[in-house]
């Protein structure tokens, strides 16, 4: 009986094999009730026809052969399918339904034709049997295989995702700018994600006024690509401001912050993205069918909206497309917001940096300055590099440079604020060792008001004294590089022209680690030598060694040219050929030497009667120097200071007289006993002294040696009358 029913199942495949088609396409129309989404996708629809009809074939086959023989297997085109529903995104589940469905459906219809040929019930009910065997083991294997190639591309799909997410994690924010993270974000996805992706962020964004806003809907087109050259499916330029209109899924996907996926099926292109008729024929003809609209979110703030579009690729995106699509998106737009952040921040840390700094040249005749600061690189970020140039009394000058620890506002304003200390101790005169000491309080006592979050507050500093008269400079350092110091040729016989030798020059602790001493280094430089003074940003690199910079450093200022603008320059150029990585301050000054001409000085003895013979030199000397109408004031501060000296310090008394820009009038004594300017009473025989030296004078004030202390008064030079002219004796006999 066995034999008969095979022979009556193959004369039934043999029946069917014209109606192959047929039975296929009546197989599809159940299948399309069921599941309409096979239908909707042309090339998911043209490849299951093909399908079906190859699963009919191959159960006819089974029903000539021996299946027992011959184990059934899926039609390769059956296992291209379920490749194309995992790239599709179909679940599995559906695509198992499917399949069973469609067998059954071919079960119902061979036994319908069995019923046809046959008027013998016992035949058809055996050959009955036989096909559910032989139908359910060829469902069973060949689902089996159709769900192993589908897992197999979707295992393939996956570590592609992956791959790609990991590969924007890696190239998508090197830099700190926001243009350059928006470019990187086109350039990851259109190797193996979308064909064209571009970047549009709001104009408040890029101007760092504040956060984006679904109110604001004006935004640049900041980076673009396509997988075809100069990006012609976008008819705007990079740079170009634009706006969607409020109705369209762009700015609804902006206005409520939710991604959208977009099919785009035959003839349908938004206006949004083709305003022109002839700009959508072109993309009809590229094969547009499907965008992603992606909104950048970073820390509670819409940034702007990336576009995924695909036509060359001929697979459209699916939800998991859609997820990868938002995660590296959302990874791109925190790298976004931070290089904002980041360029917010530094334009606001560099602009307080460069107001703190000296702006224009300051007045004095001491030394000839020229100076630099260099921000770091954008990474880096501004640190709190600084210079100054400060004019004292007696015709000097201090020199300062120095730089706090750390980068941004807070680096900023704590050199604004160190800067502002310094200059407020130069005023009262202060040896360089002692001004240093009162910075590290200062810089205690910022450490004490910080929070921990702040981080600690350090500094180093450098502080010279330049005095053109002796032509001694004295200088101290808290953790600070020295300065590099290169005399003129014109020098005494016991220097020649080259680097000077100097004496070991102590380098103190940074300030704020508080108690350690500091120390003041002296020593002599001939007129016009070169000092230059920097932070170490202009000699520290990582590929090269220091002595070599220091090296690089001397060899420019010794063949250095006549202006000190070229100097700076060339060191820069030298030492720093690309962009910093520190922060760099850099001040080169040449020393001035005050004309002996310009001086005057007197030694007097500790005698009420000296005070006589001072005002009669003070008139003499401004006789020389053609300042006669200055005779009478000069006399009385001369005739205060001195009796002063006299009545309240030590021996030796000396006064010394300096004519520049100003008359200066200097009175030295031995004691280390500061005066104090106090209104006197009427009843009151002194105390007026000082009060009448502050009311004739412009400027005013004492400061302290080791040796002693020096009270000293300024004023201005009448218009018209300045030094005399070369060859006038250089000191006057107080004989």
């Amino acid at each position: 009986m066995g034999t008969h029913v095979d022979a009556f199942l193959g004369q039934l495949a043999r029946h069917l094999r014209p109606q192959v088609n047929e039975l296929a396409g009546l197989l599809l129309q159940r299948l399309h009730s069921e599941l309409p989404e096979l239908g909707e996708d042309a090339e998911i629809a043209a490849l299951t026809l093909d399908e079906t009809a190859q699963h009919v074939t191959a159960f006819l086959d089974l029903l000539e052969t021996n299946p027992d023989v011959c184990a059934p297997k899926a039609p390769l085109i059956a296992l291209e399918g379920g490749r194309l529903y995992a790239r599709r995104g179909f679940p599995v589940s559906r695509l198992l339904r499917g399949f069973r469905l469609g067998h059954l459906s071919l079960l119902e219809l061979v036994q319908a034709e069995a019923s046809r040929l046959t008027s013998d019930w016992q035949v058809i009910h055996l050959a009955m049997m036989r096909l559910v065997v032989i139908a359910f083991d060829y469902v069973d294997r060949s689902s089996e295989e159709v769900v192993a190639a589908y897992q197999e591309e979707r295992d393939r799909l996956l570590q592609r995702r992956l791959a790609l997410t990991n590969e924007a994690s890696k190239r998508i924010g090197t830099t700190l700018e926001v243009t350059r993270t928006a470019q990187e974000l086109t350039e990851v996805c259109t190797e193996d994600f979308a064909d064209l992706v571009t970047v549009d962020l709001f104009d408040s964004v890029l101007d760092e006024a504040g956060t984006g806003s679904a109110e604001a809907l004006t935004q640049r087109r900041v980076a673009q690509r396509s997988v075809l050259d100069g990006c012609p499916e976008s008819l705007l330029r990079i740079g170009q401001a634009h706006s969607y209109p409020a109705s369209s899924e762009p700015a609804r996907t902006l206005a409520t912050g939710r991604s959208v996926l977009r099919h785009i099926a035959g003839a349908e292109v938004p206006t949004w993205m083709a305003p022109s008729g002839s700009h959508g024929r072109f993309l009809r003809t590229l094969g547009l069918h499907s965008i992603l609209l992606v909104p950048l979110h970073a820390r509670g703030d819409t940034l702007g909206l990336v576009q995924f579009v695909r036509h060359r690729t001929p697979v459209p995106f699916d939800d998991d497309d859609l997820l990868l699509a938002q995660e590296i998106a959302s990874r791109a737009a925190v790298y976004i917001d931070n290089a904002r952040r980041y360029t917010h921040e530094r334009s606001i840390a560099l602009a307080l940096q460069r107001n703190l700094l000296p702006r224009h040249a300051v007045k004095q005749s001491a030394v000839e300055t020229a100076s630099r600061y260099l921000p770091a690189g954008s990474r880096a970020g501004v640190g709190g590099d600084w210079y100054d140039v400060i004019p004292l009394s007696g015709a000097r000058v201090a020199l300062v440079v120095g730089d706090v620890v750390g980068r941004g506002l807070h680096a900023a304003a704590a050199m604004g604020r160190l800067r502002t200390a310094v200059r407020s101790f130069a005023d009262i005169d202060l040896m360089p060792d002692e001004l240093l000491t009162h910075l590290d309080d200062v810089v205690i006592r910022m450490q004490r008001e910080e929070s921990r979050d702040a981080g600690e507050t350090s500094a180093t500093c450098l502080y010279a004294i330049y005095d053109p008269v002796s032509r001694l400079c004295s200088l101290a350092s808290a953790g600070h590089v020295p300065p590099t110091v290169v005399p003129s040729s014109t020098t005494h016989s016991s220097q020649a022209a080259g680097v000077v030798e100097l004496p070991e020059v102590p380098i103190g602790p940074p300030l704020g680690l508080g108690g350690l001493p500091f120390e003041t280094t002296e020593f002599e430089l001939p007129e016009g030598s070169l000092l230059a003074l920097y932070t170490d940003g202009l000699i520290a690199d990582r590929t090269r060694d220091v002595d070599v910079a220091l090296t690089l450093l001397r060899d420019v200022l010794t063949s250095a040219p006549e202006t000190l603008e070229e100097t700076c320059d060339r060191l820069l150029a030298a030492l720093l050929p690309s962009r910093p990585a520190d922060d760099v301050a850099l001040l080169v000054a040449r020393t001035r030497a005050l004309d002996p001409d310009h001086v005057a000085v007197m030694d007097l003895p500790s005698d009420p009667a000296a005070v006589s013979g001072a005002r009669n030199f003070a008139s003499d000397v401004l006789a020389v120097w053609g300042l006669e109408e200055l005779s009478f004031t000069t006399q009385l501060i001369v005739s205060e200071l001195v009796t002063n000296a006299i009545r309240y310090g030590k021996s030796p008394v000396q006064l010394r007289m300096i004519l520049q820009s100003t008359l200066t009038c200097e009175v030295f004594d031995a004691s280390s006993t500061a005066p104090h300017l106090r209104r006197a009473r009427v009843s009151d025989e002194g105390g007026r002294g000082l009060l009448l030296v502050a009311q004739l004078t412009e400027h005013w004030g004492t400061r302290h040696s080791r040796e002693g202390k020096v009270i000293w008064g300024e004023q201005p030079l009448p218009a018209g009358s300045g030094p005399t002219p070369e060859g006038t004796q250089s000191r006057l006999d107080p004989g």
